[in-house]
């Protein structure tokens, strides 16, 4: 729900704080369509723009003030009712009905610890009079948007970077490093780091304090990867059916209308089925994005969300199927909107599907993110997997691993031995190397800088090397660009997108599972498969392929209506790349070679994004 904008500016006029705030504001007005409101004193500018989710009435629009505490808060605290229980407990009292109260109570209640107490998702600013402080905090997976800049004892805090550049902390610059890791590893985001210089992000699991000129900032939660439990994989599946259950439960709190992002995968269905399944089937409304019309680029998960339909006859499906004119129509937007370059054409169906749900009336979105990273949902699982037993010196439990792998999805011998390869590399290799080798080696290099100067980012967690990819997968190399274009393409509809596998509860007790619980002989996210049978259509659970709202756009949309990003002289990558290595590889595109069709997307994305 909502834009946030926090100011603190001792350097500037009240009118200079008022007149910026504003423009922050403006420009993130998709953001929130029901109410926008400020709060100023002296140095200090807190704003919001509202989609009102809970308690819909003045009562809770923002900053809301209570004594002297003031806050504007992007999120839903879905826990909010018990929380709001056991503070009444101990004296407080409340007048709204609505989650934001609950947060300056938890505040006045527990001090900076109050955000260990949250279940959800969250990005706030509170300004604490007394203490003369500003008190941010940050989620534990970054569900939610913030980012910030921070000069000369000034800052300016928003939900989305545009807003960010409307303040006189931005004087611009491209980062450099990060056009590289977009462009060759598909990240938007890098720890602290946006596409620009003057644009930090506060990372998920942290809090940041300013106080007298000063920024602190430091982190509140980590993961257990090296915790691993000894219960059994019954036990492991009845932990993960009560806890996956209860997060539907609590996420699905709100006053207005809800929906479901449905595709016709593992992920999205155990939303929709454990929904439907707990008798609420006749309020589960779904909306999907299919494309037909050439065989080479069709995709159509209809068949598989029929096994659903079929199940719970009474859910409401919503479908489109977006045409390269429609996409050619709307891209400039989805470019303004994302503030960074689309690393694929996939982010494009989930912003037509935000639209459709719009249409439909819904305000709420539930969304399947986080189970692949989790779970161990993604092929390179498997190489991790066999790189602990080999690591282990199990070779027989790695050959295992491989040829369940190799059997489940058919793969030639020349699959076999590459599967092998790539297996024996992972457990020689740490994380930071086996991506440094990604970036170098998967596409030609066009950049102007050498890519051993680019820095790649990663931790090594203790614990297995499997947990380790997750870890990385879920902080850094692809969650945070998920839910960065999640969040956009949602609230641009004014729609709240919540996404209850990310439920910190369910996430930690995965990474205490043993791995053979989550990826075993081939068969990937097994505990969720197991918990699901009997509320998912076997032909879902069985399914051996994975896709998501996925388009044809690497290999259609660019040689059809968008054909026009790759024509002419690419001079906006003055300066950035080698003119005649680029205009090799998207010669070779165009000639009908498509074995770097994605990296020749990323390079149009990147010429639209500086050009817009």
């Amino acid at each position: 729900m909502c834009g946030i904008v926090a100011l603190v500016d001792r350097r500037a006029s009240y009118a200079d704080l008022t007149e910026t705030g504003a423009a922050m504001l403006a420009v993130m007005s998709h953001r929130g369509p029901d109410n926008r409101g400020t709060w100023q004193q002296g140095p200090v500018l807190l704003g919001h723009n509202r989609l009102s989710i809970l308690d819909l009435s003045a009562a809770s629009h923002q900053p809301m003030v209570v004594d002297d505490a003031i806050l504007t808060f992007n999120g839903e605290i879905y826990n909010y009712v018990e929380l709001r229980t056991e503070l009444e407990r101990d004296g407080f009292r409340f007048t709204t009905t609505g989650d934001t109260e609950v947060i300056l109570a938890a505040y006045r209640r527990w001090g900076s610890s109050c955000v260990e107490h949250f279940i959800g998702m969250w990005a706030f600013a509170l300004w604490d009079e007394r203490s003369q402080t500003l008190f941010c905090s940050r989620d534990r997976f970054g569900i939610k948007p913030f980012f910030y800049a921070f000069r000369d004892e000034r800052l300016a805090i928003a939900s989305e970077i545009k807003a960010i550049k409307c303040s006189p902390l931005f004087r611009g610059g491209l980062n450099e490093q990060q056009v590289a890791r977009g462009l060759y590893l598909g990240w938007m985001q890098q720890g602290t780091e946006t596409y620009f210089n003057d644009v930090t992000i506060l990372p998920a699991a942290h809090n940041m304090e300013w106080h007298d000129g000063r920024l602190r900032t430091w982190q509140y939660a980590t993961l257990p990867t090296d915790a691993e439990s000894h219960g059994s994989f019954d036990e492991s599946v009845a932990t993960f059916r009560e806890l996956f259950l209860d997060s539907i439960r609590i996420s699905s709190r709100r006053d207005v209308p809800m929906g479901i992002c449905l595709s016709g995968g593992l992920d999205s269905t155990s939303i929709a089925g454990a929904l439907a399944s707990t008798g609420a089937e006749m309020e589960v409304r779904t909306f999907t994005a299919y494309y037909t019309g050439n065989q080479r680029t069709d995709v159509d998960e209809r068949p598989y969300i029929n096994h659903l339909l079929e199940r719970y006859p009474a859910i409401q499906p919503s479908w489109c199927s977006p045409s390269d004119a429609d996409v050619a129509e709307s891209l400039q937007r989805i470019i303004w909107l994302m503030d960074a370059p689309l690393p694929s054409s996939s982010y494009i169906s989930q912003y037509f599907v935000m639209k459709l749900a719009a249409e439909g009336g819904v305000k709420v979105v539930l969304d399947g993110q986080g189970s692949d990273e989790m779970l161990g949902g993604y092929l390179h699982s498997l190489y991790r997997i066999v790189a602990d037993f080999v690591r282990r010196g199990n070779v027989s439990g790695a050959l295992a691993e491989l040829n369940a792998h190799a059997l489940r999805q058919g793969l030639t011998a020349g699959q076999r031995l590459a599967s092998a390869g790539k297996s024996l590399l992972t457990s020689l290799r740490d994380e930071p190397s086996l991506y440094r080798l990604e970036l170098s080696r998967t596409a030609p290099w066009v950049l102007a800088m050498p890519s051993d100067d680019v820095a790649i980012n990663l931790a090594m967690p203790r614990g297995s090397r499997f947990n380790a990819f997750l870890a990385n997968l879920i902080h850094t190399t692809l969650l945070p660009t998920l839910l960065h274009t999640e969040d956009l393409n949602a609230m641009a509809f004014g729609i709240e997108s919540r996404v209850p596998f990310l439920d910190h509860r369910l996430v930690e007790a995965c990474f205490r599972m043993p791995s053979a619980h989550r990826f075993h002989r081939g068969e990937t996210k097994r505990v969720l498969r197991a918990a699901m049978r009997g509320i998912v259509p076997d032909a879902i659970l069985d399914r051996k392929d994975k896709t998501g709202f996925i388009t044809p756009g690497h290999t259609r949309w660019l040689r059809g209506e968008l054909r026009y990003l790759l024509d002419g002289s690419w001079k906006e990558l003055d300066g950035l790349v080698r003119p005649e290595a680029v205009r090799s590889v998207v010669e070779r595109y165009r000639k009908g070679d498509n074995s770097n069709a994605l990296f020749v997307w990323r390079l149009a994305m990147v010429r639209a994004f500086l050009a817009a």
